[in-house]
């Protein structure tokens, strides 16, 4: 039996899962790590967390798994994308703390970017629109407000990477400073057709070529790990909603998956041929297969920025429900939303509306309102934030969705799952194997190093474990959406 060990490393946890050649779940481990909210709108990792966690989980589920490094055959990381982390290329500690995906500090140097008309050229070159999203206006805050950074940059001192780079950096002792074209393709400074950087964006957001790391494959053996993992190929990388829509079996062009975590993410692949959105998608790069000659191949996504997240919120900041699992009994206590609507712009709204102004809102709240309305609400705001993230791409792809193939830790919520359903009027699928994002990254890993031999393998591996057919009224479906809508252009442009 061959096994592969993924590293998922997410917003709020590390995890390490252990899979068998057929795709099964050998072992798990994972453990939470801090958040930092410094100032309002700012969110901070502290990157030595985010190593000594990763490493921590890894050998815990080797000894739940009764393995030894020895055992394994390969190791793909998956990660949350556009985190940004500068580090020292000598002693390899962080010059500051990572500044999160969520993080719009940054807003302010985007609205200067639009100013200056860049906005045509950076969505032509990197499929991306002008947004505090992205790791590049990340890496220029740092470089611009960490004493001595820039200086330090230009002499090759300091090393740039989202979290795939750095967890590379740590496993192999500094001896290799890699990222893959998926999470390349999330940073604004990668070109979208070649996979490589792109001296005119470096160039815009001032960003020095020294401090970026190479450009490897998705599915390729860059490296070998040390100490704790000693031996074991590194031959899997990409950022976590590719992983998962490879981990779906999503192969073949016009396939689409959402991942119902932290935030909601949609990808549609399309294949060799980069499709340019009309509807403020983002055009994005899946994967490369195999070495430098193998042809990139794309994907359309629509990004959620807080499904999850609210549950989170309920929990810790409301303080409604204990657990995160609460929230689906509490939401089930009232038979409808009551007319209330919660707006999860905690950190501006993503696609399709790409408002960094919008903020939160609970709006059609009544005397009559109570604690299960407002954690249904929370609940419901996932599936009308992912249905309209299906309406944009069914415009721009041409084409009427047959079905969704949904993952992530809110997947598992049946209530939820069937309202999707019901909003969008089409099945939604839920496989099996729910850890599609670390399974994506054990395929791309395993197929570098012959544990599968190819898609049709990895496809074969695919099975259902419930579908959720459309069960609802159209009249009720449009008036829901109809408030949903209302609700959401009360939240944008709230924030100075």
């Amino acid at each position: 039996m061959k096994y592969v060990l993924a590293l998922d490393q997410g917003t709020t946890s590390s995890r390490a899962i252990i899979f068998d050649q057929h795709a099964g779940i050998v072992a798990v481990a994972q453990k939470e790590f801090g958040q930092m909210f410094p100032q309002a709108g700012w969110v901070e990792h502290d990157a030595r967390e985010i190593w000594s966690t990763q490493i921590g989980v890894a050998q815990e589920a080797l000894a739940r798994a009764n393995l030894r490094a020895a055992d394994i055959a390969a190791l793909g990381i998956t990660n949350q994308r556009e985190t940004t982390v500068l580090w020292d290329r000598r002693t390899g500690e962080p010059i500051a703390p990572a500044i999160v995906w969520q993080d719009r500090r940054t807003a302010g140097v985007c609205d200067e970017l639009r100013a200056r008309g860049l906005g045509g050229l950076i969505r032509e070159k990197t499929g991306l629109v002008i947004d505090a999203y992205f790791s590049g206006t990340k890496l220029q805050w740092l470089l611009d407000h960490v004493a001595g950074a820039r200086a330090r940059a230009e002499k090759c001192e300091l090393a740039f990477g989202t979290i795939d780079s750095w967890l590379v950096w740590n496993l192999t002792g500094g001896r290799v400073h890699v990222t893959d074209p998926s999470n390349a393709s999330r940073t604004m400074l990668c070109n979208l057709r070649t996979g490589e950087w792109d001296d005119e964006l470096l160039q815009i957001l001032r960003i020095p070529r020294s401090v970026l790391p190479r450009i490897a494959a998705s599915s390729e053996v860059v490296g070998q790990a040390v100490d704790a993992l000693a031996g074991i190929p590194i031959a899997g990388m990409a950022g976590d909603q590719q992983a998962a829509l490879f981990g779906q079996a999503c192969l073949e062009p016009g396939m689409v998956k959402n991942t119902y975590g932290t935030g909601c993410f949609m990808l549609m692949q399309t294949g060799a041929t980069p499709v340019t959105s009309k509807n403020n998608l983002l055009t994005t790069i899946a994967w490369r297969l195999g070495g430098a000659g193998a042809p990139l191949e794309y994907a359309l996504e629509g990004s959620v920025f807080i499904a999850g997240a609210a549950v989170q919120w309920l929990r810790d900041g409301l303080g409604i429900i204990k657990t995160s699992g609460e929230v689906e009994s509490l939401g089930a206590q009232v038979p409808d939303n009551g007319g209330v609507y919660l707006v999860p712009a905690f950190a501006g709204l993503g696609a399709p509306h790409w408002d960094a102004y919008a903020r939160g809102a609970i709006v059609g709240l009544t005397r009559g309102s109570t604690a299960a309305h407002v954690a249904r609400a929370a609940l419901e705001s996932m599936a009308y934030q992912s249905a309209d993230l299906v309406h944009a791409m069914e415009s721009d792809a041409g084409l009427r969705l047959t079905e969704l193939r949904v993952d992530g830790g809110a997947s598992v919520n049946n209530a939820l799952m069937q309202f999707q359903s019901d909003l969008l009027n089409v099945a939604v699928v839920r496989p099996r194997i729910s850890e599609t994002t670390a399974l994506g990254a054990a395929y791309l890993a395993g197929l570098a190093t012959g544990v599968w031999k190819d898609r049709a393998e990895i496809a074969s591996h695919w099975a259902i474990d419930r579908r959720f057919t459309p069960d609802m009224a159209e009249t009720t479906r449009s008036r829901l959406v109809a408030g949903w809508t209302k609700a959401v252009e009360r939240a944008k442009g709230w924030a100075e």
